[in-house]
């Protein structure tokens, strides 16, 4: 049973931020004991460390993987193609990360100077292969050390990579030698299109390390949030995810761009869907509300930190 259930999906609007606000306006100080606790459960429950990404270790070769998003619980074997593919162990450091900076897409960074602040992080996470350079670095930062890439970019934005491959190499070049992480064995429909991107990045002799999110932790992980009062529409979003990942291997988690509504919060202006653009996500792939409401109830207990507004300004 958990500790203590979200609240209600709060209704967007002037009394979600109020209620919102009320909370973020709070000095925020870390909770050492409610972070270790949390941490605590999901290193039991779900084990990122180990598990998050695939691993010659955790996936042996002809094991079986099966399909976290799949309803019919398809598999594929581990083949030695397959196999090679995978990373050889855990990339994760046997010492906590002192300080990890989880970075959402959403519209509350554009004009936030919080780029600086991205950038000092020990570890830095973005999500679906945002864009970095030019204006947005003063926003978001460059500094990546995995950044996720959904299909769906794959498939609107680089045509299943099965024409020029060019432009998403190119795009990947911005990321450096940060691992890109990706769904590979979520849905079996994507999985040649994923290895397809992991090929070229190889064919292309990049920097950027391909990897693989382990089926079983994201299992394990749905079970964990749900256990928890937390209602997925289908399935939790990459923001989420993440998040979860760096609580287990971080001592200071710091969130930024995790605001999924339309208003500022401070200044009530309307906000971009992203920070780079305005195009909306598919109605019922995730609840992102209901997982921002989690996020905001364990910034208010100090496990980690919301960022909301600016930031100061860059040196």
């Amino acid at each position: 049973m958990a500790d203590e259930n979200p609240q209600p999906v709060l209704r967007k609007g002037k009394e979600l931020i109020e209620k919102v606000l009320d909370v973020y306006s709070q000095t925020w100080t870390k909770n050492e004991e409610n972070h270790l606790k949390l941490k605590s459960k999901l290193s039991f429950n779900c084990n990122g460390f180990d598990e998050a990404i695939v691993t010659q270790e955790n996936t042996p070769l002809r094991s079986e993987v099966v399909y976290d998003g799949d309803k019919n619980k398809t598999t594929v074997m581990v083949t030695e193609e397959i196999f090679s593919t995978f990373a050889k162990t855990h990339p994760f450091s046997n010492k906590s990360l002192d300080t990890c900076a989880v970075v959402g897409n959403g519209g509350i960074l554009a004009n936030s100077s919080c780029g600086e602040a991205i950038d000092s992080a020990q570890f830095v996470i973005r999500c679906n292969m945002p864009p970095l350079e030019g204006k947005f670095s003063i926003d978001v930062g460059t500094k990546t050390d995995i950044v996720t890439a959904n299909p769906s970019i794959l498939v609107e934005k680089y045509g299943r990579l099965l024409n020029h491959r060019r432009p998403f190499v190119d795009h990947a070049r911005l990321y450096g030698n940060a691992m890109l992480l990706t769904p590979t064995f979520s849905y079996s429909h994507n999985t040649e299109l994923i290895l397809r991107a992991f090929y070229t990045l190889e064919d292309f002799e990049l920097k950027t390390r391909p990897v693989s999110m382990n089926p079983n932790y994201l299992k394990n992980l749905d079970l964990f949030w749900r256990s928890q009062g937390l209602n997925p529409q289908k399935r939790l979003s990459t923001g989420l995810m993440m998040a979860s990942l760096v609580l287990e291997i971080c001592d200071n988690v710091h969130l930024y761009g995790f605001w999924p509504f339309d208003l500022h919060p401070h200044t009530k202006q309307p906000l971009s869907h992203h920070y780079y653009d305005n195009r909306l996500p598919t109605p019922g792939s995730h609840s992102m509300p209901a997982e921002f409401e989690l996020l905001l109830k364990f910034h208010r207990k100090g496990v980690l930190k919301l960022h909301l507004g600016q930031c100061p300004p860059p040196k």
